[in-house]
């Protein structure tokens, strides 16, 4: 049996949820391992729709889910979104969800911050969610974060915030933001404390134990290898390692503990926010992609750019991430089109390369080389076997599959679980 990795192929956006929630009925664990309540999951079960930005898909399968210490938590929004998923008829419990105690915070002036900065960097903004992401991992780098554990000795953690403060105000101070007292970042900690800690474990421990019982260990990447830190589209990406290794990493668990690579991609291809898109399509293409695909963002709501396949990019996650299969969704958004286009390389300054160079200047000048694939007229959503799929959606599959160099294991027709069309089970390799 292995422990399987879902990470995003693309830019985010990609259908992680669904893929992860037909995934997580075979699971024993589930555990988010990188980013924040940033990320958005979309899961509709029995025809009702759960949206998820912080904890893991496992919590509405009664599955115990993990946060892991890659993982910067706001407690707050971590609170509202429990009480939400409880008037949903999900109760969530320190026996269904444990979080690392070495998880770093996200406090009220990390989402000051980030929103302050964003408008001062004016045409130089890089488009984040606001949401304190960046700040926060920022201060753990910078090794003056308030951790989880630290909310468990409120006699310690003045000082712990005076050094905080030393690093904030004086950035508040530049950008003419009003200083904050210490009393107020205590008296918010303090009042929420009581209702995160019970939720406090060594998650490293923990998952170790599971994993040598031989529970089915399922890690749920957030946002996509594209916005990975150091292999994403810099600086257009998230402030986190969103490749499948950081699986290992942000769970406290060996890379060892890692069986099978799940990588999820769109039919097509999506990014919300700035930052180069080679296959963007700024045209009736692009708005009908986003129309019947409802291309909106979880968390921001914001409509996300649309554009064609881009093989170039995927490939490019598939060597970055390990990832031995594909998950491919939203293939029915793309019945009707006559023609569907892939990208198969790039020009750059009159030269065709193979892969998306690091540089943002150059990023920005790559011109996409297509092929043309025909398109089909028949309805492939809500099909469940190859054997109804048009010749022609098949072919588009196994053609994507060569110019990746990676198979297909899992097709979506529909945001509905059941329209899933298996290839290869992930836990069974």
């Amino acid at each position: 049996m292995a422990n399987v990795v879902v990470v995003g192929s693309q830019w985010g956006d990609e259908g992680k949820g669904k893929i992860v929630d037909w995934l997580s009925e075979q699971a024993d664990v589930v555990v988010r391992f990188q980013g924040g309540h940033n990320a958005g999951h979309t899961l509709v079960i029995d025809g009702t729709t759960y949206k998820l930005s912080l904890l893991p898909s496992g919590v509405v399968r009664n599955k115990l889910s993990v946060i892991g210490n890659g993982v910067v938590l706001d407690p707050k929004a971590l609170v509202a979104e429990i009480d939400r998923l409880k008037e949903q008829g999900i109760k969530v419990t320190p026996d269904s969800l444990r979080i690392a105690e070495n998880c770093t915070l996200i406090l009220p002036l990390h989402s000051e911050l980030d929103v302050a900065r964003e408008r001062s960097s004016g045409k130089g903004a890089i488009g984040t969610t606001g949401r304190g992401i960046g700040p926060a991992y920022e201060d753990k780098v910078g090794r003056r974060a308030i951790r989880l554990m630290d909310l468990a000795d409120l006699q310690v953690l003045n000082g712990k915030i005076e050094r905080l403060l030393t690093h904030h105000n004086a950035l508040r101070r530049g950008l003419g933001m009003e200083e904050i007292n210490a009393r107020t970042v205590y008296d918010d900690l303090a009042e929420i404390a009581p209702k995160v800690l019970p939720f406090m474990d060594s998650v490293w421990s923990l998952l170790d134990e599971k994993r040598r019982e031989g529970k089915r260990i399922l890690f749920e990447g957030a946002q996509g290898a594209l916005l990975d830190i150091d292999h994403g589209t810099y600086p257009y990406v998230t402030s986190s390692n969103t490749v499948a290794a950081q699986a290992a990493t942000g769970s406290g668990l060996g890379p060892n503990a890692i069986g099978y690579v799940l990588g999820i991609c769109k039919a097509y291809t999506t990014r919300v926010g700035q930052g180069p898109f080679p296959t963007e399509q700024l045209n009736e293409i692009g708005k009908t992609l986003g129309t019947k695909g409802k291309e909106f963002g979880v968390v921001t709501g914001r409509p996300r750019r649309c554009g064609w396949f881009d093989a170039v990019l995927v490939r490019q996650t598939v060597r970055t991430s390990g990832i031995q299969g594909i998950a491919l969704t939203k293939l029915d958004i793309l019945d009707g089109f006559e023609e569907i286009k892939i990208c198969t390389g790039y020009k750059l300054d009159g030269r065709e390369i193979d892969y998306l160079p690091a540089s943002e200047h150059s990023q920005a000048r790559v011109e996409p080389i297509y092929e043309t694939a025909e398109g089909w007229d028949e309805v492939t959503a809500k099909a469940r076997s190859w054997a109804e799929l048009p010749a022609q959606a098949i072919k588009y599959v196994r053609r994507i599959e060569e110019l990746i160099g990676c198979p297909v294991a899992l097709l979506s027709t529909s945001p509905e679980r059941e329209d899933t069309i298996l290839m290869q089970n992930p836990f069974e390799t």
